[in-house]
C-alpha cells in the first residue's frame, strides 16, 4: 500500500506594485499627480518655513517644499535639455520633407496666415475681458511684490536676438563663485534651423547623407523625450506642489479676478472660437477634440509646447493631416503659435499692470497689444513661461516692467492652461489648412477617436517596425540605416484604441 504525500501548497505569486502603477493609464497617472501635488503642497504650506534655514540666515523652505521644488525643477530641466536638438532636427527635417511638395510655399503661407488669424481672435478676447473687468484695479496684491524680471524683451532686443551669436545659439556666463552657466536662445536656434533647412533644399541630392543623419537623430531625440514625458506625473507632483507650498491660495485669492479672466478667456477660445472655426470649415468638432486630447492633456502637465511637440505631431497625423505637412506645421507652431502665452495672457497682464499703476489705456495702446501679440509670438519660443512676451508687451506700451513681479505667484498655475491652449491651437491650424487645401484624409479625421498615451506609443512602435521591415525587404544590406529621407506617412496607420 502506497502512502501519498500531499503536494505542497502553491505560494500565490506576489504582484509587483511598480508594475501595477505602470499599468495605470497615463491620464489617470497625471490626475493622481495633480491631486498629490495639491495635497503635499498644502501640507508643506501648513508646516511653514524653517527658521535659520535660508541662505541669509533667515527663514527658509522646509524639507518637503525643497523636495517638491527639486522634483519639479529636475523634470523641467530634463525637458529643456532636449529642446535645442529637438528644434534644430525637427525644423531641418520638416523643411526638407517639403522638397517634394509642389505647393509647399502656399502651405507655408496659409499656415502663417491662420496662425495670425487665431492669434488676433485670442488677443481680442483677452483685451475685451480686461477692459470689462479691470483685473488690476481692486486686486489684493501688495506693491512690494513688484520687481522687474531678469528675462526681458524689447523690440530691439527681439530683432537683435534673431541674429545668432554662434551656430548653436548657445551662450555661457561665469558666476561669481567660479561656476559657468550655459543657456540657449531658442529663437536663434529656430533661425539657424530654418536657414539650414533652406540650404538643404538648395543643395538637393547631395544633402541626402545629411538628411539621413538628421532623420535618425530626430528619432533618437524623440525617443528620449518620450522617456522624459513618462515622468510627467511625478513632475506634476513637484511643480504643482511647490507652487501651492510657495504661494498658497492667498496669492490666487489676491489675484482672483486676473486668474479668472485668463482661464475664462482660454475657455472661450478653446470651447467657442475653435469649434466655430471647425464648423465654418466643415469639420466635425467632436472628432477634433477626441483626436487632440492626448496632446492637450500632456501640454497641461508638461507646460512646454516643444516638449509636447512629438505628441502633437502624432495626433495631427492621426487626424488625417499628411505627414509631410504636419512635419513642417507642427514644429513651426510649437515655436510661434501661442494663443495662450502670447495672446490672451500678455493682453490681460498688460491691462492688469496698467490698472494697478493707474495708467489709462487708449485705443492706440490696445492696437499695440494686438500688434505685439500677432507679430511677436515667436519671442516665447515654445518654452515654459511667457515672461519674455509679457515684458515685450509692457515695454512697447511704456508700462513699468516691475509689474511682472506682481503676477509671478500665479504664473505656474496659469502656465498649465496656457500651454494646453497653445498645443490645441498648434494642431488646429494644420487640420484647417489641410482641409482648405484638399489634402486632409477626411475618413481618418472623421474616424478620430480619443486614445491613450500608451496606445499612441504602441502605434508609433508598430509604424517603426513596419518601416524597418519594408526597408529590409527592399534592400537587406541597407536595412539598419532605413530610408530617413522618405516621408513618414507612406505606411497605412490603423487607429489605436485606448
Amino acid at each position: 500500500m502506497s502512502i501519498s504525500t500531499p503536494s505542497p501548497t502553491a505560494t500565490p505569486a506576489r504582484r509587483n506594485p511598480l508594475r501595477a502603477i505602470v499599468g495605470i493609464p497615463f491620464g489617470w497617472q497625471v490626475l493622481i499627480g495633480l491631486v498629490l501635488g495639491v495635497i503635499l503642497g498644502l501640507v508643506a504650506a501648513q508646516i511653514g518655513p524653517v527658521p535659520g534655514a535660508g541662505e541669509d540666515g533667515g527663514d527658509g523652505p522646509n524639507g518637503l517644499t525643497t523636495t517638491l521644488d527639486t522634483i519639479g525643477s529636475i523634470f523641467v530641466t530634463l525637458l529643456k535639455a532636449l529642446v535645442p536638438p529637438l528644434i534644430f532636427l525637427a525644423i531641418v527635417t520638416s523643411i526638407a520633407n517639403l522638397r517634394g511638395v509642389t505647393n509647399a510655399a502656399r502651405l507655408a503661407w496659409k499656415t502663417l496666415l491662420w496662425f495670425a488669424i487665431t492669434a488676433l481672435i485670442a488677443v481680442s478676447i483677452g483685451i475685451a475681458l480686461g477692459a470689462i473687468t479691470s483685473p488690476g484695479a481692486n486686486s489684493g496684491v501688495s506693491e512690494d511684490a513688484a520687481q522687474a524680471s531678469d528675462t526681458q524683451g524689447g523690440w530691439l532686443d527681439f530683432l537683435g536676438g534673431l541674429v545668432p551669436s554662434n551656430f548653436l545659439g548657445i551662450s555661457g556666463s561665469a558666476g561669481g563663485d567660479g561656476s559657468v552657466s550655459i543657456s540657449f536662445n531658442a529663437l536663434q536656434i529656430l533661425v539657424i534651423s530654418i536657414a539650414v533647412g533652406i540650404a538643404v533644399l538648395s543643395v538637393g541630392d547631395r544633402a541626402e547623407p545629411f538628411l539621413r543623419f538628421t532623420g535618425s537623430a530626430l528619432e533618437i531625440v524623440q525617443k528620449l523625450l518620450w522617456w522624459v514625458i513618462r515622468l510627467a506625473p511625478i513632475g506634476t507632483v513637484g511643480l504643482l506642489g511647490n507652487a501651492v507650498a510657495s504661494y498658497g491660495w492667498d496669492a490666487i485669492g489676491s489675484l482672483g479676478v486676473f486668474v479668472a479672466d485668463v482661464y475664462i478667456g482660454m475657455a472661450i477660445v478653446l470651447l467657442v472660437v475653435y469649434p466655430v472655426l471647425l464648423k465654418l470649415n466643415g469639420l466635425s468638432i467632436g472628432s477634433f477634440f477626441r483626436g487632440v486630447w492626448p496632446a492637450t492633456s500632456l501640454g497641461f502637465v508638461s507646460r512646454s509646447s516643444l516638449g509636447t511637440m512629438p505628441m502633437t505631431k502624432s495626433v495631427t497625423e492621426r487626424m488625417g493631416v499628411p505627414s509631410h505637412y504636419a512635419s513642417f506645421a507642427v514644429p513651426l507652431g510649437a515655436t510661434t503659435k501661442m494663443d495662450g502665452c502670447a495672446s490672451i495672457y500678455p493682453a490681460l497682464a498688460a491691462i492688469f499692470v496698467a490698472n494697478f499703476y493707474g495708467v489709462p489705456l487708449g485705443i492706440t495702446d490696445y492696437l499695440l497689444i494686438v500688434l505685439v501679440s500677432v507679430l511677436g509670438s515667436a519671442a516665447t519660443a515654445g518654452m515654459t513661461g511667457a515672461t519674455v512676451m509679457l515684458t515685450l508687451t509692457l515695454s512697447t506700451l511704456g508700462l513699468p516692467l516691475e509689474g511682472v513681479g506682481l503676477l509671478l505667484a500665479v504664473d505656474p498655475i496659469l502656465d498649465m492652461g496656457r500651454t494646453a491652449l497653445n498645443v490645441t491651437g498648434q494642431a488646429l491650424v494644420p487640420v484647417i489648412v489641410a482641409k482648405r487645401e484638399k489634402i486632409l484624409d477626411r475618413p481618418a479625421y472623421d474616424a478620430a477617436r480619443r486614445t491613450s498615451f500608451q496606445a499612441i506609443q504602441a502605434e508609433e512602435a508598430q509604424v517603426a517596425e513596419a518601416e524597418a521591415a519594408d526597408a529590409e525587404a527592399a534592400d537587406p544590406a541597407t536595412a539598419p540605416d532605413g530610408d530617413w529621407g522618405q516621408a513618414d506617412g507612406e505606411h497605412d496607420r490603423q487607429p489605436a484604441t485606448a
